[in-house]
């Protein structure tokens, strides 16, 4: 494997891919990540002039289900993340190298590609024992972590288990689970949290630091505040229900059928930080809430320690506002009657207090 210098725009046109649809491309691109029109431009140019970054992905304790959601990706489409836009040299999941011949492609990438690949993390590294209950390639996956960090330009820690720990790292945590940032301190860390993330925030990331070559906006936990700067609860479109005090009392009531808000089932919506109900998941047809169950609050730091999925844990209170129109408007109307019929009063108080006076005077 020698250095290229092809740009993503070689390769896709190599793929026979007319630039009529790379242009395409560009605009659900520029949609995926919140940014404007005149964006898809710009992510076109860098296509056309920059070369693929070489990513590295990593594998420690995990289920694997943020690679299958990564393959998922609709916009971007992962075909072309994949082969087009990132040189994807290493991932232990789904390339068609093993043995010997896979551990080698890290070696080489890593010489020549000193400070310019990316690290990508799937599930954390076990620290009990030093590292045995997680050994892929017969190395310990901490001491393999720490190794190819050394020369990463940057590192993304996939999920919540390179995220905050995750299942492994629950109580009594027994193999001692440890999210990544707690290991690597020094590389800029991405972490892109969920159980698992959405596929189009996760191949987001990437094309955003591919295409403007920095990184994204981090919020004060390190996640990119284009996906992780609202809550759930904020574009839930379950909200005007909550705002109303409509909530599903018991699952399948007639309220859970009129659709409307899950908070008293244990929904952590209004606590968790997630796209799920703006980018939605299977190419943007539903997410959980959608589908009549409540967050559970996956991207959230140490959620499965956090009590019962179905547990309402939080402090918030119901604004208790009126249920419907009609209502609202009986309870305007009483509140302007009652103040017509208090000024009417005080005028009629007025008017006596001026007669007696006026009969003082005669």
């Amino acid at each position: 494997m020698g250095e290229t210098t092809e740009t993503f725009y070689d390769v896709i046109r190599r793929q026979g891919i007319s630039r009529r649809s790379f242009m395409k491309f560009c605009s659900l691109t520029a949609a995926s990540l919140g940014l404007g029109p005149a964006f898809a431009a710009k992510i076109a140019n860098a296509m056309e002039t920059k070369p693929r970054i070489p990513v590295l992905w990593l594998h420690g304790l995990e289920c694997t289900c943020c690679s299958e959601s990564f393959i998922r990706s609709a916009h971007p489409l992962v075909k072309d993340v994949v082969l087009s836009m990132i040189s994807l040299d290493y991932d232990d999941t789904i390339m068609a190298a093993a043995g010997h011949q896979a551990e080698a492609i890290l070696e080489e990438v890593k010489t020549q590609y000193k400070g310019r690949y990316i690290l990508a993390v799937e599930g954390n590294p076990p620290l009990k024992d030093g590292g045995v209950y997680c050994m892929p390639g017969g190395t310990p996956f901490v001491d393999k972590l720490k190794y190819m960090a050394e020369d990463a330009q940057a590192i993304i820690s996939w999920g919540s288990c390179a995220s905050w720990g995750c299942v492994q790292a629950a109580k009594p945590n027994p193999t001692e689970a440890t999210p990544v940032h707690k290991v690597i301190k020094d590389k800029p860390i991405i972490k892109v949290p969920g159980c698992p993330p959405i596929a189009e925030v996760m191949t987001g990331v990437l094309t955003y630091i591919l295409t403007f070559e920095r990184m994204p906006d981090l919020d004060r936990q390190g996640r990119p505040k284009m996906f992780y700067s609202q809550r759930i609860h904020d574009k839930c479109y379950r909200r005007p229900h909550f705002d109303a005090g409509q909530f599903v009392e018991a699952w399948d009531d007639d309220n859970a059928r009129k659709g409307y808000c899950l908070y008293k089932m244990g929904c952590k919506g209004p606590t968790t930080y997630n796209a799920c109900s703006t980018t939605r998941w299977n190419e943007g047809v539903s997410f959980p809430i959608q589908s009549g169950h409540g967050c559970i609050g996956c991207s959230e730091d140490g959620f499965w320690d956090n009590g019962s999925f179905y547990d309402r844990v939080t402090d918030i209170k119901q604004f208790g506002i009126e249920s419907t129109a009609d209502k609202v408007g009986v309870a305007a109307a009483t509140t302007v009657g009652a103040a017509v019929a208090a000024h009417a009063a005080l005028s009629l108080v007025k008017r006596a207090q001026q007669k007696g006076s006026q009969s003082d005077e005669n």
